[in-house]
């Protein structure tokens, strides 16, 4: 029994604004078959890379986001999984409404803490939406589960088995130009351009990634193109991001939307790959 967990394929252990574990059939055909190093610079959940870090694992690795706290939990499920699949365990058992508005508040200093406190929130917040306020506090509301998954210790360990070949750091997204080399494989997965004025989900941490972010990103997306990388973006289908990219190849996809409060408005929509090459 314990070998075969050992050999379970990891998934992300965050639910993400925006996940693409779900929509890697579609994303396969679009991934270079011959590349150095993977650079993912908007880490999220990491859909792209377990898949991708498990089909070749005789490949490079580099996963880096702004959010420090994010990083931080990469980095602890990595290196010390163990215990953070002991806090979590202790957050299932006693998970409530009380329980989780005092993690909420907290603050701790430790990283391992942290860590464990990111996991629970994500798994237990409303719609599993990470969201910082302007000041980087964690404000979701409580979701509705029943019973939800808090501490699932043989996914946690199967990816910290795969994130021993990753190293993960604390950058923006500009940062990528300063480690992607010609023939590496960067994906860019920003906070997606809003589709209409009502929806404007645009960070998902207490730094707003707007049109200039956007336009920033672009600017790299071309540099990185010309310096012969393979480059990988994919954004919501509007007519900002099509004109933005203009003279690239773009791919549509259909996705389906998870996140928005009003449940007749979530279903599928079309959301864009780009493509440098």
């Amino acid at each position: 029994m314990q070998r075969g967990r050992e050999h379970l394929k990891a998934r992300p252990f965050l639910k993400w604004a925006g996940g693409k574990w779900g929509l890697l059939s579609q994303y396969e055909p679009f991934f270079p078959r011959d590349w150095g190093t993977y650079h993912e610079p908007f880490l999220g959940g990491g859909a792209v890379f377990f898949h991708l870090a498990q089909v070749y694992p005789e490949r490079g690795f580099v996963l880096s986001d702004i959010n420090a706290d994010l990083v931080n939990a990469y980095c602890c499920v990595r290196d010390r999984v163990e215990e953070v699949v002991a806090l979590l365990a202790y957050h299932q058992a006693h998970h409530s409404r009380d329980y989780y508005y005092a993690l909420r508040a907290s603050k701790p200093v430790d990283p391992v803490q942290r860590a464990a406190r990111l996991i629970y929130l994500n798994k237990t917040c409303y719609n599993g939406l990470y969201r910082e306020n302007a000041s980087g506090e964690f404000n979701v509301p409580l979701g509705r589960y029943r019973n939800p998954r808090i501490c699932d210790a043989d996914n946690l360990r199967a990816a910290s088995r795969v994130l021993q070949r990753a190293k993960i750091l604390v950058q923006s997204f500009e940062q990528v130009l300063e480690r992607a080399q010609p023939g590496d494989f960067v994906y860019l997965d920003p906070p997606y351009y809003p589709v209409s004025e009502t929806s404007s989900f645009t960070a998902y941490s207490q730094y707003a990634f707007g049109q200039a972010e956007q336009i920033r990103l672009r600017e790299v997306f071309g540099i990185l193109a010309n310096r012969g990388v393979h480059v990988l973006l994919s954004n919501s289908d509007c007519p900002f991001v099509r004109e933005l990219y203009r003279g690239y190849p773009i791919h549509t996809i259909v996705a389906s939307r998870a996140i928005n409060c009003h449940g007749r408005k979530r279903g599928l929509i079309t959301e864009v790959l780009v493509l440098s090459r």
